[in-house]
């Protein structure tokens, strides 16, 4: 497989024909996450519109106050919930940087659906889970692409990034150019025997920790 293109350093940068989803402000592509159960795209399709929309404005609320978009750079403040794209999609390219700090935990929910990971490798609380092998592994699969095939995580404190394609059920993950996931199918970890969804939204999952994003740029293909 050919190999993804190398780090985007600004704005400018971005590969033609892709969306900048940091444009302008938050609420111009993203929304909170709902509350449990309803985090769960199965969960979310019971829901009525009139029910969605007043939960959504309370998840929205809970946005609001623990992320901000300073300087085309998103900061996540470690309380609160996950950001999700207010558009859904099917089939993607997707470009996003992201930093940590130590010992932290996030990753990115594919069409609502868990995980690309991104965690601190060098954690002693998760190295029984896989962290030294890095991140950008489908780490809910069972099996194939639940860990990546290399370590390609930069230093705790820099940026990192993602270059994502989805098409079908199969993912592919560059991370800092390397290739860690190769067309593998993502596992549809809240209905096992269930096909995963067609269509649906992308998530910036948070876990308690920190974390900053910048530099998301997706296509539709």
């Amino acid at each position: 497989m050919a190999k993804a293109a190398q780090f985007i350093a600004t704005i400018d940068e971005r590969p033609a024909g892709f969306t900048n989803l940091l444009a302008d402000n938050i609420q111009a592509h993203w929304q909170g996450l709902l509350i449990e159960p309803y985090d769960k795209p199965h969960q979310r399709q019971q829901l009525s519109s009139a029910e969605r929309a007043q939960k959504q404005q309370l998840a929205n609320e809970v946005m609001n106050s623990h992320w901000r978009l300073d300087n085309d750079v998103l900061y996540f403040d470690g309380n609160g919930t996950s950001l999700v794209t207010k558009k859904h999609y099917g089939d993607f390219e997707l470009y996003l940087d992201w930093k940590i700090e130590k010992n932290g935990d996030s990753g990115v929910y594919l069409r609502g659906l868990p995980q690309v990971q991104i965690w601190d490798p060098g954690n002693p609380e998760v190295e029984q889970h896989g962290a030294k092998k890095g991140s950008g592994g489908l780490w809910n699969n069972t099996n194939q692409g639940k860990l990546p095939l290399v370590k390609a995580d930069n230093a705790i404190g820099q940026w990192n990034q993602f270059y994502i394609k989805m098409v079908a059920d199969k993912v592919t993950v560059y991370l800092n150019g390397s290739l860690v996931v190769d067309q593998q199918i993502l596992q549809n970890l809240w209905q096992p025997k269930d096909a995963i969804p067609q269509h649906e939204q992308i998530e910036l999952q948070v876990h308690g920790h920190a974390v900053q994003w910048r530099n998301i740029f997706i296509k539709a293909l």
